[in-house]
């Protein structure tokens, strides 16, 4: 006698993947969150070739 592996159905493979795909999501925004890339990256926009900043 064999044993049957373990069998999700379609829609639960896909709530499955929905989940992780969200978590990815979150993580991906709080590393690579713009303004504290910004805030780190230790340019000033008024330095020449920094950035085009109208008021420098």
């Amino acid at each position: 006698m064999k044993k049957e592996a373990n069998k999700i159905t379609r829609k639960e493979a896909i709530k499955k993947m929905g989940k992780y795909a969200a978590l990815t999501a979150v993580g991906t925004f709080l590393i690579l969150n713009p303004q504290k890339s910004q805030a780190q990256s230790g340019t000033d926009p008024c330095d020449p070739g920094g950035g085009l900043d109208p008021d420098c």
